[in-house]
């Protein structure tokens, strides 16, 4: 993917400092400003950010050491720095440095999360979702669960492997980025 070296690229502050649309979704890729209509959340998409978001909860409580943090509702993390990536995610799960390091008035989770989980629409282009799942993976994301409420699936992407599919009857695990992570993907669209 080449950048064109002749656009303006803008940064987080730019991002921030713009008039909230209530119209358009904005975000920065590679330092350039993306739009998208803002598009209503169905019962479904709701339902699945909800759900992940307490399984992860649920999850975190009973670990021990050090923790991040778990976000939901479009969470801005600056992804990368040169030139800035700055996505809202669905569900996030920050490192616990991320964590200690985001004070309240942060407009942005600096880095990438350790978890990204990111929940389709019936209005998602496949060229936004391969190119967001590419993105995610170079910029440092440990673990990137795209969640289908359609189809009911959990398609899991790692760097440098092959993704693995998940669907409503099999169990989700964390792995080493979630260890004693475990959860029944029928729980993710209860």
């Amino acid at each position: 993917m080449s950048i064109d070296m002749t656009a303006t690229l803008l940064t987080s502050d730019d991002l921030f400092a713009m008039r909230p649309s209530k119209k358009v979704d904005r975000w920065l890729f590679r330092g350039e400003l993306r739009e998208s209509k803002v598009t209503k959340r169905n019962p479904n998409h709701s339902a699945a950010v909800a759900n992940c978001t307490a399984l992860l909860k649920f999850w975190q409580r009973g670990t021990t050491g050090p923790r991040g943090r778990v976000y939901s509702g479009e969470v801005y993390f600056r992804i990368r720095q040169d030139p800035e990536t700055n996505v809202g995610i669905d569900v996030a799960l920050s490192t616990d440095e991320q964590r200690k390091n985001t004070n309240k008035k942060a407009s942005f989770v600096d880095g990438p999360p350790l978890l990204a989980v990111e929940v389709l629409s019936p209005y998602d282009k496949q060229k936004d979702i391969d190119e967001a799942i590419e993105e995610y993976l170079d910029c440092g994301v440990k673990l990137l669960w795209i969640v289908d409420p359609i189809d009911e699936t959990v398609t899991v992407y790692r760097h440098a492997q092959p993704p693995q599919f998940f669907n409503i009857s099999q169990e989700l695990e964390g792995g080493p980025e979630l260890p004693g992570f475990r959860c029944a993907v029928a729980d993710i669209f209860e």
